[in-house]
């Protein structure tokens, strides 16, 4: 895990991933993504840093972009990452009022997953 942002409940996350990914694009790089993160706007920003966009067409799209389904396999462990986080019942239920008691927790469990 790289970087995250607290958003409201409603919020698309794809409104948050440019500026959570423009510091940590590099040419030759994969950014995989699930089908909620098809944009234009958002493939066009990674193909400027030179970055291959592996994201899953949303199917209502008319023109499907290219998709390579092995490259998208290894999203799992985007998958496995946040069941790992959401094991930490405080995180998973969001018991915090506060956003920075709940980021302080978030980060918690980042550095107990890092250090096991």
């Amino acid at each position: 895990m790289l970087d995250w942002t607290l958003t409201a409940g409603p919020c698309g996350d794809c409104l948050e991933a440019e500026g959570l990914l423009r510091p940590w694009l590099a040419p030759a790089q994969e950014v995989v993504a699930d089908a909620a993160y098809d944009s234009d706007a958002l493939r066009e920003i990674i193909a400027e840093a030179g970055a291959n966009a592996v994201i899953k067409p949303n199917p209502r799209r008319k023109n499907q972009p290219h998709f390579d389904p092995v490259a998208y396999a290894k999203r799992h462990h985007i998958e496995q990452t946040v069941n790992k986080l959401k094991q930490f019942r405080r995180i998973a239920t969001r018991y915090d009022k506060l956003d920075r008691s709940y980021e302080s927790f978030l980060c918690l469990r980042v550095i107990t997953l890092y250090l096991n």
